[in-house]
């Protein structure tokens, strides 16, 4: 059995869970999350304070979607509870970035502005400390805020010789040496 699928998930106070066929929604302080289960695949079930996700069969698809399907339940109501945050640098002289209502709006070395459309239930903020303007990316969907954060990293990768471009906090980028070094 999934050592993952078998853990139980605890319901936090202040949330609500409803499981109607296939379709279980999670609503706390935070908002409010739906996904649609594989039904035959997996079952989830309500059972003292605590959701339980169980397989029927032990195919290898069965095991696979176990663990996977008690991940997906336990980010929603830890999104619900807490939220989820993704943090990126922008690193570049004269590189910085500025929010404005559901836009991001960069200057990362173009000759226009570049505009970054957030997507409906996500937030972001933008502070510049020092030389490096950090942008933070919040929402309560894992998948939602993690594609959101990949996205704009793709913008302007890390260049691997100067150093400049999107990365998040904490990446580290590989330095190479340059053609004149190499010689």
């Amino acid at each position: 059995m999934s050592r993952v699928g078998r853990k139980p998930i605890s319901i936090p106070a202040g949330v609500k869970v409803t499981i109607e066929e296939s379709l279980i929604t999670v609503e706390g302080p935070k908002g409010k999350l739906s996904r649609k289960l594989l039904l035959p695949l997996v079952k989830a079930r309500i059972d003292d304070n605590q959701i339980f996700v169980e397989r029927d069969a032990d195919t290898k698809r069965h095991r696979s979607l176990h663990g996977l399907t008690r991940t997906l339940v336990a980010n929603m109501v830890e999104g619900v509870t807490v939220g989820f945050q993704k943090t990126l640098e922008i690193h570049g002289v004269g590189y910085r970035a500025e929010v404005k209502e559901k836009v991001i709006v960069l200057q990362i070395g173009r000759s226009h502005p570049v505009n970054f459309d957030l997507l409906e239930g996500l937030e972001a903020e933008a502070k510049r400390e020092g030389q490096v303007t950090t942008v933070g990316m919040r929402g309560i969907d894992k998948e939602l805020v993690g594609q959101a954060a990949a996205r704009f990293r793709a913008l302007y990768p890390p260049d691997p010789y100067k150093g400049k471009g999107i990365r998040y906090r904490g990446e580290t980028v590989r330095r190479k040496a340059g053609k004149a070094a190499a010689a």
